[in-house]
């Protein structure tokens, strides 16, 4: 994949949660978006906005246990993926990656476990601590498509 940087910042909780959240007005059916980062980085959290615009749904549970969650949104059938506890990356068939893939909207926290599964157009979000605890960075990356359908919620980076 031929990503290219296309937003890097340093965000607090609540202007994360906005940016996911007006990220999930852009994304459309066949989208994947790829959320990576340690423990307590804010993926889940990320992930819990968007499917709260999507779908309605407040306090989204991660499946951490459960592996993937599904959720209606009108924008078609949102699936949210942890592949924290797979053990191969094959196993991911067995939670219906193939079906997500094809027409829904897929959140994938811990795309490393499946990384060469993942589809090459997906949209790439990197979370890191910062040097405040109340604070995370942010670099999200993708193919030249994703930079211009974002130009207009991530016009320029913020450090």
């Amino acid at each position: 994949m031929s990503e290219a940087a296309l937003f890097s910042a340093t965000l607090s909780e609540p202007a994360m949660t906005d940016l996911a959240g007006k990220l999930a007005g852009l994304l459309r059916a066949g989208d994947c978006v790829a959320l990576y980062g340690d423990l307590g980085a804010g993926k889940s959290s990320f992930a819990r906005a968007v499917i709260k615009t999507l779908a309605g749904v407040d306090g989204a549970p991660s499946p951490t246990f459960t592996l993937v969650q599904g959720y209606e949104t009108p924008k078609g059938p949102l699936w949210h993926f942890d592949l924290y506890r797979l053990k191969k990356p094959e196993e991911v068939y067995e939670l219906g990656w193939e079906e997500a893939l094809a027409g829904g909207l897929v959140l994938v926290e811990w795309p490393e476990q499946a990384e060469a599964l993942l589809p090459a157009s997906r949209l790439a979000a990197r979370l890191d601590f910062a040097q405040t605890g109340e604070e995370r960075r942010i670099l999200i990356e993708g193919h030249a498509a994703w930079a211009s359908r974002l130009s207009s919620l991530l016009p320029q980076s913020k450090t």
